[in-house]
């Protein structure tokens, strides 16, 4: 219908449409536009090789409209390593997927649109993302600060808050203050993705962090890894990167849980009868939720029409264990009308990752001698020798473990976050006003789950 609507005709005869690689699972409508160009291709008689440079994606109404789809920034990421030219997008989603640079992004609005651009019939002008103001989003200047700190010392986070708040699209930033690659980061990114065969001949090595957003029915195995033959799962492809798990609940348990070893040792090792395999899984992990099931818990304007139990079995999904390896807990409330309409310029990306990079220097300083490459890496021994406090310090931190009931796990985590804290303050001393910050990101352990 919406080729018809479009003014084409579908072609004549029986048509086999061949979605490969046919080992990987293809659901949702991003497939609707380059399918429906390729028919068109077929019927126009068009020669379609210079599609070969080109991406699509896209879902289709049917009038021919091209609606936006989910998941375009890790498409663009793909496309550019993939060593395309280009990449046509729903015009919906076309800042965002601009965000990656040395590949065009064509915002399109029609299918109709599409192909007369294609047969050079009208002139479409990419879409250009300025990288340098990308992270000024209105407001939440709080989850920008945490999202900072998170990124400095390769910690996880998680940030909950009401649908429209501002979760995903601030997690989705992230690539525009992230530090780059160290040669030796690079190498160990792209034997992961070497393992799992995602390189080809025009992308043979990985140069920039990856960010990997799988969805939500993502089985055991393609998270972590696994198979008859074991090959990385996204835990590993995400090995010096970003793993952003949106909508963190709705999750499969089991998939969740497999995810603490990887937390916690940087490593996943799968085991089969043939023998087993480990492979590296140093990620950061920045995930996004609703604080109940309708998304409006505690919300001053809207009523939330979770009951109790509801609620209660909501946040349950997410265990204990798995949320004291999160080292930053951020609530993101809605954001306020006197922020949207604020003419106050907000910070760029560049000097928030200007920041961010020294801190970085400042650690690879630190663990020169060491395999240690962060903050968020350091085990009891680094802890000891970088993490000592002063009085005043152990005296908040004693504080905080009793009224906030929290666990050992969660005392080694506020220290490395207090470590980053002061990295990008300059300090070579963890002062109380750095433990002061990084105990505020643990009150989610009180006030959210207990």
């Amino acid at each position: 219908t919406a080729i018809s609507n479009s003014g084409y005709h579908w072609p004549r005869g029986r048509t086999t449409i061949n979605l490969a690689p046919a080992d990987i699972k293809k659901e949702g409508p991003s497939f609707d536009l380059p399918i429906a160009l390729g028919m068109i291709a077929v019927t126009e008689e068009l020669d379609s090789s210079p599609f070969e440079n080109f991406s699509f994606v896209g879902e289709l109404a049917l009038d021919g409209s091209v609606r936006p789809v989910k998941g375009v920034l890790p498409v663009a990421l793909e496309a550019r390593r993939r060593g395309k030219r280009a990449l046509f997008v729903p015009e919906a989603n076309a800042l965002e997927a601009a965000m990656v640079d040395k590949i065009d992004i064509y915002g399109v609005q029609s299918l109709r649109q599409t192909f007369a651009f294609l047969r050079g019939e009208i002139a479409l002008l990419p879409t250009r993302a300025d990288l340098s103001k990308f992270f000024a989003a209105k407001g939440q200047g709080h989850v920008k600060r945490a999202i900072e700190v998170a990124v400095a010392g390769g910690h996880n986070v998680l940030m909950i808050g009401p649908p429209g708040s501002g979760k995903s699209m601030l997690a989705k930033r992230i690539p525009t203050i992230i530090p780059p690659l160290t040669l030796d980061e690079a190498i160990e990114t792209t034997k992961a993705h070497s393992i799992a065969g995602l390189l080809d001949a025009q992308e043979s090595f990985v140069a920039t962090r990856p960010f990997r957003a799988p969805h939500h029915t993502i089985s055991d195995i393609g998270l972590l890894g696994g198979g008859t033959f074991p090959n990385p799962g996204e835990v590993s492809i995400a090995h010096n990167g970003v793993l952003f798990l949106d909508e963190l609940p709705e999750f499969k348990r089991s998939a969740l849980e497999v995810m603490r070893q990887p937390l916690e040792d940087g490593k996943v090792t799968v085991s089969r009868a043939a023998g087993s395999v480990t492979f590296p899984s140093e990620f950061m992990l920045v995930a996004a939720m609703n604080p109940c099931p309708c998304g409006y818990f505690g919300d001053l304007k809207r009523e939330c029409r979770c009951g109790p139990v509801q609620v209660q079995r909501y946040r349950q999904r997410i265990s204990g264990p798995l949320l004291d390896r999160i080292d930053l807990h951020i609530e993101v409330p809605a954001v306020e009308y006197r922020d949207v309409a604020s003419e106050r310029a907000e910070e760029t990306s560049a000097a928030i990752r200007e920041r961010v990079v020294q801190a970085r220097k400042r650690q690879q300083d630190r663990f020169r001698n060491g395999k240690v490459n962060c903050n968020a890496r350091m085990a009891t021994r680094q802890l000891k020798q970088h993490c000592k406090l002063g009085q005043d310090s152990q005296e908040l931190i004693r504080m905080a473990m009793s009224e906030l009931n929290l666990s050992a796990r969660a005392y080694d985590r506020i220290l490395k976050v207090s470590r980053t804290i002061a990295d990008l303050d300059g300090k070579p001393e963890i002062a109380p006003e750095h433990v002061s910050e990084a105990i505020q990101y643990r009150t989610f352990d009180r006030t959210l789950w207990v």
